[in-house]
């Protein structure tokens, strides 16, 4: 276990990467390594479905000829790295002129590496997981109603980066992942329904427990028994909190760094604007202690900061890496994110829509008709448009409560609406990469 928490061997791996690449021709050079290692098993009535573990060391190089660049990557660790170096320089040679693209400016580097808690040391053995995931299914079948499992995993993994630059940046970091999931089945023949819960976390011992994801699970089952079908009208939607966090991943892309510059947003003019309620604040940290997307720095080296991408209902900023903050002519806000094989790209860490100060009980109370969402289906967010229209099944509001469930609905409407009605509850619980509480909102169903 010890091995595999030593980066040491990669880090001078990937300076060595870079440093052959400089003696092949290239003006600058960044390399990255990932380490992943993960095992899980799967149950289902009983048995062990599948055990699988992974190991695995990839390491990718970008080089830079003047503005041209390009990406290498291998899992040859032992190979030779002078060979690497010099196809990747080639290629570069070769690739069209990208007037944005280099490395970070060296003041934006991150300077000392913050602790951000990300490792749990303690790992558990197959027989551990095995074990959790067995009783993760027990708790689901005992639940009255359920029929049968869907099967229940746990798993458990490390992964890290390391990243070293020619202007003489080096870091690494890594992280760990656990997780226990069941899925339960209730009622019969045709008139089944099925439902989920699940926990992750960086350390086993933020986990919820195996037995109370498999009751939940069943419960969540028990209760989609017998949907109905609601007619076609204009009400409020509730959307619970495991759907909720889905808002705030479609504001991420709509005001992703890659999508305004291509001016490929409905947000793409709105900067500065008004877009939520007075109020409203939506947070991006990717510096939280045990956050599932926490990282101390980004994939170009650069220093993460937590951010409010929305403070008191105004947009603030975009979501930036180095190049595209170029193209914008702004300055990069540390959300690089890259594969080994791919060049650096912007993205979200950890979001989350601030909690308001309702109680979900409190927030639908007033609600004479309405939709309250579990699940949503599809993909059906248009970020060019703001065109809003997804699958759903849930519960039906009546006089402030919560009804009969429902299903194959369809939520319709814009984002742009969606976000100026916006109100969230007080029940924000940290449970995903994009968190948000219960929210109100109005949309066609």
């Amino acid at each position: 276990m010890n091995s595999l928490l030593d980066q040491s061997a990669l880090t001078t791996l990937a300076e060595r990467l870079v440093a052959a690449a400089r003696r092949a021709g290239a003006d600058a050079a960044d390399a990255i390594a990932e380490r992943g290692v993960s095992q899980s098993v799967e149950v289902r009535d009983g048995t062990v479905e599948e055990s699988e573990r992974s190991e695995g060391d990839n390491m990718g190089l970008r080089v830079f000829v003047g503005r041209r660049q390009a990406v290498v990557s291998t899992n040859d660790l032992a190979g030779d790295i002078d060979e690497l170096a010099a196809r990747a320089v080639a290629m570069a040679r070769v690739a069209p002129e990208d007037k944005f693209a280099g490395l970070a400016e060296r003041d934006l580097l991150v300077t000392a590496i913050p602790d951000l808690d990300l490792l749990d040391p303690q790992m558990p053995s197959v027989g551990e997981l095995e074990k959790s995931a067995r009783a993760a299914e027990a708790a689901g079948i005992a639940v009255k109603g359920v029929s049968k499992s869907g099967g229940a995993s746990a798993s458990a993994g490390i992964g890290g980066m390391v990243l070293a630059t020619s202007t003489g940046f080096t870091g690494a970091y890594l992280g760990s992942r656990h997780s226990i999931a069941m899925q339960a089945i209730a009622g019969e023949g045709t008139g089944m329904e099925q439902d989920y819960d699940f926990s992750s976390a960086l350390h086993g011992a933020d986990l919820a427990s195996p037995a109370e994801i498999g009751r939940s699970a069943g419960e969540r089952a028990v209760r989609r028994l017998n949907p109905r079908k609601v007619a076609t009208k204009r009400v409020p939607v509730v959307f619970d909190p495991r759907v909720a966090g889905s808002l705030v991943s479609h504001l991420a892309s709509a005001i992703n760094g890659s999508a305004i510059a291509r001016k490929t947003s409905f947000l793409k003019d709105r900067l500065g604007e008004s877009i939520f309620a007075p109020g409203i604040s939506v947070i991006d940290d990717p510096l939280r202690r045990r956050g599932l997307r926490s990282h101390p720095f980004d994939a170009e080296g650069v220093a993460g900061q937590r951010r409010a991408l929305i403070d008191d209902g105004v947009l603030t900023t975009w979501i930036l890496d180095c190049a595209t903050a170029r193209e914008l002519g702004l300055e990069t806000t540390g959300h690089a994110q890259r594969g080994v094989s791919s060049m650096p790209s912007p993205g979200a860490s950890n979001l989350h829509l601030e909690p308001g100060r309702l109680s979900p009980a409190e927030l639908i109370a007033d609600i004479e008709e309405g939709l309250y969402v579990t699940d949503l289906i599809g993909m059906g967010a248009n970020m060019v448009t703001g065109d809003y229209s997804r699958g759903a099944s849930g519960f039906w509001i009546e006089h402030g409560e919560l009804t009969y469930p429902v299903s194959e609905i369809t939520i319709a409407g814009h984002l742009a609406e969606i976000f100026r009605t916006l109100a969230p509850a007080n029940d924000l619980v940290f449970r995903y990469g994009a968190n948000a509480p219960t929210v109100l909102t109005v949309a066609g169903v």
